[in-house]
């Protein structure tokens, strides 16, 4: 199922998009121009990787530095172990959407909903 997540001219290079879903999705527009959608709470502690830092195609966790590869969802650096899972990234008639993956085993629990803005 593709689900909408905004239209591309409305997620700059650089930012990020929190998508309302359970578990939440954070959509990654990078500077090179790429989208990667990951799930979107640290699998180290309950923060929100969409109000993290974007840098190529890593994101920094904005609570405890731990970063995540936007392509594979592996961990690049700790505090995290475990990684998050990608989603599929699909751009139809200038519309961000996302088929989400099957949840894996030890998926993270569902954060409080919320919207983010950019991932500064």
């Amino acid at each position: 199922m593709m689900i909408p997540v905004c239209r591309l001219a409305d997620l700059p290079r650089g930012e990020a998009f929190r998508l309302e879903t359970d578990p939440p999705v954070a959509v990654f527009h990078t500077d090179e121009g790429e989208l990667y959608a990951v799930d979107d709470t640290c699998t180290h502690q309950d923060a929100s990787l969409a109000d993290g830092w974007l840098e190529g195609c890593e994101v920094e966790c904005p609570l405890h530095a731990s970063k995540f590869d936007l392509r594979t969802g592996a961990v690049d650096a700790p505090p995290a172990r475990r990684p998050v899972r990608t989603h599929e990234v699909v751009v139809e008639d200038g519309v961000i959407h996302v088929r989400l993956s099957v949840p894996g085993p030890g998926s993270p629990p569902c954060a409080a909903t919320r919207l983010a803005g950019g991932a500064g």
